[in-house]
């Protein structure tokens, strides 16, 4: 999952993002290293955080265009 590269490009900490979504840092870190999977919920909570498709953030497609 690109998770990580978006937090990065963003310049945001995992603290911040998990504190933005009322996450648990240790939840974000783990995502971002694949020990956890993310649910159907939680990917749309990060595409709409970050402002991507769902295809985009599972590495599907390399276009992170949004269609509403």
């Amino acid at each position: 999952m690109r998770l990580k590269q978006l937090r990065k490009m963003r310049r945001i900490t995992q603290q911040k993002l998990a504190m933005d979504l009322n996450m648990n840092q240790n939840t974000i870190s783990r995502y971002e290293t694949g020990e956890h999977e993310a649910d159907y919920r939680t990917l749309i909570l990060f595409a709409d955080y970050f402002n991507v498709s769902i295809d985009y953030l599972l590495e599907r497609t390399d276009n992170p265009a949004y269609y509403k």
